[in-house]
């Protein structure tokens, strides 16, 4: 017993480093397509939003509009590929029947998951991080609240890292891996208060926007760099806690039952 322990832990450490070690050499190895991308997409976001339409619109709650559209940029790029990496990394390993030999492994399903999920948090992180080099280039960018900065990245990144796990638990085909950021991912992140205060709309759609997680996040986030938060930061928390626990709590289950995943 006191040596069998030790043993399993040290085998699970080394498996989780292996998943992802091969999941960051993944992620480097075709940066053109990883990270280049999104670091071209938020050049042109802030060309076009904050330099030539937010010139236009003026200050938004006391900041420049090009200040006030940072922080829900780097969320947006931070969702976005986190999502990306571990839905279309775990898929591909579903398509290449080699996820089977992780099944029947004596890994736990924890380091499984927590494997793919690290190598899609990280990818998260790297491009929000360009994003913010990329932001102090159009506008001074200052962090008030590193401890908030930083933890918000990381939990949103392991929220909808989570989220691209069950996608490609229950995905057939590559398709069904591009359906959810086409119809779902992308309306919730625009309307997820990224270029507006909600304080702007009526009364209705105020409401429509507090029932959108990405609000809370790109929020939280906000409050990091700008100090401002048209949330209570502590709602904004026990959301994305609650949405850690649950989808956590859901991608083990799947895996335990081998739902879409063994034929």
């Amino acid at each position: 017993m006191t040596t069998t322990q030790p043993t399993d832990t040290r085998r699970n450490l080394v498996a989780l480093g292996t998943i992802v070690r091969r999941e960051v050499h993944r992620i480097l190895r075709i940066w053109s397509q990883t990270l280049v991308p999104p670091a071209i997409t938020m050049v042109l976001y802030f060309m076009i939003f904050g330099g030539l339409i937010g010139s236009k619109i003026g200050d938004m709650g006391g900041y420049s509009y090009m200040q006030f559209i940072v922080p829900g940029l780097v969320m947006m790029s931070v969702i976005q590929n986190s999502y990306g990496n571990i839905s279309s990394s775990f898929f591909g390993a579903k398509f290449g029947r080699h996820v089977e030999e992780l099944l029947v492994s004596p890994m736990p399903n924890w380091v499984i998951l927590w494997g793919y999920v690290a190598g899609a948090v990280l990818r998260g992180v790297m491009v929000g991080v360009i994003v913010l080099f990329i932001a102090m280039f159009f506008t001074p960018v200052r962090i008030p609240h590193p401890l908030v900065t930083l933890s918000t990245v990381l939990l949103g990144a392991v929220i909808f890292s989570l989220a691209g796990f069950i996608n490609a638990v229950y995905a057939k085909k590559f398709d069904d891996v591009a359906i959810v950021p086409t119809f779902i991912l992308t309306p919730l992140t625009y309307l997820g208060g990224v270029f507006y205060s909600v304080t702007l709309l009526p009364g209705w759609a105020q409401a429509a926007t507090h029932a959108n997680p990405i609000f809370y996040m790109v929020n939280a986030f906000r409050y990091g760099l700008l100090d401002k938060s048209d949330v209570p930061l502590w709602v904004a928390y026990a959301l994305m806690l609650g949405f850690v626990a649950a989808l956590t709590t859901l991608s083990l289950w799947l895996l335990r039952r081998g739902v879409g995943l063994r034929s």
